[in-house]
């Protein structure tokens, strides 16, 4: 009889991927960040341990969306006080905020608890092109599907 093992989360090697989001459709890119943030790229995953790797998202200011998502969609939050809830549309939200608008994005298709929000902090999303993790050596991770036309 054979015995599977079981990964511990101490155990595993993390490695630390660059994403570019440049031109980038936003649900594409959240889609691929979220599966590496999860682990369900390595042989060993198990779905009910934080085995994923750490992704660096840069120049998340130039993310696409598709369609009229743009003036469309709305963001919507609340402060949990009487009348606290805020509506920004997806173009604002991307001109003041754009590192929150891939966060949310990826942050929606992870699970969702204490697993979720531990995967969820390995997750680092910059504005601009610069990064300051640059001691971790991360690697580019070249994204499927076709960029921008």
């Amino acid at each position: 009889m054979t015995t599977t093992l079981t990964p511990r989360a101490h155990t595993v090697a993390r490695k630390w991927f660059l994403v570019d989001a440049q031109d980038q459709v936003l649900g594409r890119l959240a889609t691929q960040v979220a599966t590496i943030l999860r682990g369900k790229h390595k042989v060993a995953f198990t779905p009910h341990l934080d085995l994923g790797d750490h992704v660096v998202v840069v120049n998340a200011d130039k993310v696409r969306l598709t369609g009229k998502k743009l003036t469309d969609k709305t963001y919507r939050w609340h402060s949990g006080y009487i009348g606290g809830l805020r509506e920004v549309s997806a173009a604002r939200m991307l001109a003041r905020h754009p590192e929150r608008v891939v966060e949310w994005a990826v942050q929606g298709m992870l699970p969702k608890g204490r697993l979720g929000r531990a995967m969820a902090r390995k997750l680092k999303v910059y504005r601009g092109a610069e990064h300051p993790h640059a001691a971790q050596r991360p690697e580019p991770l070249a994204l499927r599907g076709r960029a921008a036309r």
